[in-house]
């Protein structure tokens, strides 16, 4: 038997069907891994371009000393980040950070969670409330600071008005130490809360009736539905709003910055970023405001981590 009879008798066996329908599948796989490449290239771009390598050259100006202006930039290594350790200011930004995190997400959360649940049932007007509650999302946080600033104003505000119109005494919240921080939580609270409420009632929307209709088949009650059905099949939503909750309040500055005098009165509300932006824009100081920014960034990426790997592991016990 010749070898091209030989070609064709192996095509005709099961084994030759198969060696040339693996070799197919593995050339159709190669080109979708290649189209979807191909497709996020000009995402990958716009990454490279204005994410990754602007984090790389704030690494880089941290182990520096630039000053705006300079001709020179000496190569000082962790000096800065010496520095940085002694700063007393930099302890008081931090803590202020942390202190505004720890109240603000957890209360935002809550609230969003409990109107996402209230609004996602069948009640009149529901479609207005969602509207009304979103609406302060859409405006700009530095115009609804300019507007709070005004409203808590104690001379001329209209919550100091109504105050002494029912012989309450009025406080002067943005320029007490102890209620400034307060004050700023309150806003960015009603601020944020529609935002994570819509994301939640998305994901309470996306679960199946067909859930909850086995569950009433099996006997399970509210209480039991609520806990075996709506909380896990929630949990990938909820971990998308308590990541961006997290890094946005670590974040914070717009309110801080436009309601309080630049994080005061008596650095009571100065956080990390304005804290950053007083020492790279006011002071010119680049290379000691991007080591405070490197060590922001390595918090919230170890928060991130810490929490994608808590809901995976969560993930594993259903």
């Amino acid at each position: 038997m010749t070898q091209l009879e030989r070609g064709l008798a192996a095509r005709k066996t099961p084994q030759g069907f198969a060696s040339r329908f693996s070799a197919f599948t593995r050339a159709l796989r190669r080109r979708q891994t290649r189209n979807g490449y191909l497709f996020m290239l000009p995402s990958m771009i716009v990454l490279a371009v204005f994410v990754f390598w602007p984090i790389v050259q704030s690494f880089i100006l941290s182990l520096q000393n630039w000053r705006f202006g300079s001709d020179t930039i000496p190569w000082v290594g962790l000096d800065n980040y010496r520095r940085l350790l002694e700063d007393p200011r930099v302890e008081g930004a931090f803590s202020n950070t942390l202190e505004y995190t720890a109240v603000v997400v957890p209360v935002t959360l809550l609230l969003a969670f409990l109107l996402a649940l209230a609004l996602n049932e069948r009640i009149p007007g529901r479609t207005f409330f969602r509207a009304a509650f979103f609406l302060p999302v859409i405006a700009s946080f530095a115009i609804v600071a300019i507007v709070w600033r005004f409203l808590l104003n104690p001379d001329i505000g209209l919550l100091a008005y109504w105050s002494r119109e029912i012989g309450i005494p009025t406080r002067s919240w943005l320029r007490d130490a102890r209620y400034a921080m307060p004050a700023v939580m309150i806003v960015s609270i009603w601020k944020n809360v529609g935002f994570n409420m819509v994301i939640l009632l998305a994901g309470l929307q996306g679960i199946p009736d067909t859930y909850y209709e086995a569950a009433k088949v099996d006997g399970a009650n509210h209480w039991q539905r609520f806990r075996y059905v709506t909380l896990p099949l929630l949990r990938p939503t909820w971990m998308f709003v308590l990541i961006i909750t997290i890094i946005g309040s670590f974040q914070v500055f717009d309110q801080v910055w436009v309601m309080t005098p630049r994080g005061g009165p008596l650095h009571s509300t100065e956080t990390v970023v304005t804290y950053i932006y007083y020492q790279g824009i006011e002071l010119l100081d680049i290379s000691y405001a991007a080591s405070i920014g490197v060590v922001l960034f390595l918090i919230v990426f170890a928060l991130t981590l810490v929490q994608l790997r808590l809901f995976r592991f969560r993930e594993l016990d259903y």
